[in-house]
């Protein structure tokens, strides 16, 4: 065969054997979706207030009454939401710093569910918020924060979610899959942690009961919030099944098992370690924290035979 005969061959082309002179077509270029500017923008604004609320939740635990929209007891319901949101902090700063949007679209469903039902918790209860005249300036001013946030991020990323999906181009070869038993346990965390969130936002003083530590109604369904996102954040890395595309999420997870074990630390008298909702608990965390870092190593490069 001939040497240009051969390379239109290669390109999937058939070789013009009426005129050999013809100078062979090059291959058409292949274009990756980029991760556009506003979406990036968003994301690393969106860690930079979880980042904020997390510390507002998780250094200032026991002074909520005066350091966050609204008093949460026991402290150590204050602490769960803080690390949750500090390790959302991985998860949207991780992303943002992708060039493709394939590999940074893992945080996008999540923040997105996260925050409208947020602020349908929000409105639902807003006579549990520092808004009256009995709150100091300071504290009404986070509370309007809050408010105000979560009305402008699912806006802005309904919006610009539109203008992504119309940048033109294609998601990358997947060079990282995941292996079966990662997608089996990404898949039961997805309903577990999918369902127990729906039953705490819909029912939660019905649901309330059978997690670790006391909620009020308001707290419920803002955990609740939580472990839908998170729901639904391992169905997501099931359907990407690309350890490259979820590195995100892995640190985050990794990153929410540490930081939910410094709770327990801090308020070992609050947990009912004996407790079957207990055990529970910390099987989740250790089956969390198998994803995360399982995500982790299937993405590393992995060395030739006798490299040192």
């Amino acid at each position: 065969m001939a040497a240009d005969d051969r390379l239109r061959a290669g390109s999937g082309e058939r070789p013009d054997v009426r005129n050999p002179d013809v100078p062979p077509a090059q291959p058409t270029a292949v274009t990756y979706r980029p991760l556009v500017p506003a979406m990036r923008v968003l994301l690393y604004v969106a860690a930079v207030l979880v980042l904020l609320a997390g510390f507002q939740l998780f250094v200032f635990t026991g002074r909520t009454a005066t350091y966050f929209a609204w008093t949460i007891a026991p402290p150590l319901a204050a602490a769960f939401l803080g690390a949750a949101y500090w390790a959302s902090v991985a998860i949207e700063a991780l992303s943002a710093r992708q060039a493709l949007w394939a590999n940074a679209r893992i945080a996008v469903p999540t923040v997105l569910v996260f925050t409208v039902l947020t602020l349908a918790a929000t409105l639902n209860h807003l006579d549990k918020f520092h808004l009256g005249s009995a709150f100091a300036a300071g504290t009404r001013a986070v509370t309007w924060t809050w408010i105000a946030v979560y009305v402008l991020v699912p806006v802005l990323m309904l919006i610009i979610l539109v203008v992504q999906a119309r940048t033109p181009g294609s998601d990358p070869p997947r060079l990282a899959l995941l292996p079966g038993w990662l997608c089996v346990l990404l898949g039961v965390q997805a309903v577990g942690l999918f369902g127990l969130g729906v039953a705490l936002f819909a029912v939660p003083d019905q649901a309330s009961p059978v997690w670790p530590w006391k909620l009020t109604t308001l707290v419920a369904q803002a955990t609740g919030a939580w472990l839908i996102s998170l729901g639904v954040a391992a169905a997501h890395a099931v359907l990407e099944r690309d350890a490259r595309r979820l590195r995100p999420a892995a640190v985050g997870y990794v990153l929410l098992v540490v930081l939910q074990c410094i709770a327990l630390a801090r308020y070992p008298h609050e947990f009912p370690w004996g407790s079957a909702s207990g055990i529970v608990y910390l099987i989740v965390l250790g089956t969390m924290l198998l994803a995360g870092v399982g995500g982790l190593v299937t993405g590393l490069p992995r060395r030739s035979p006798g490299q040192t």
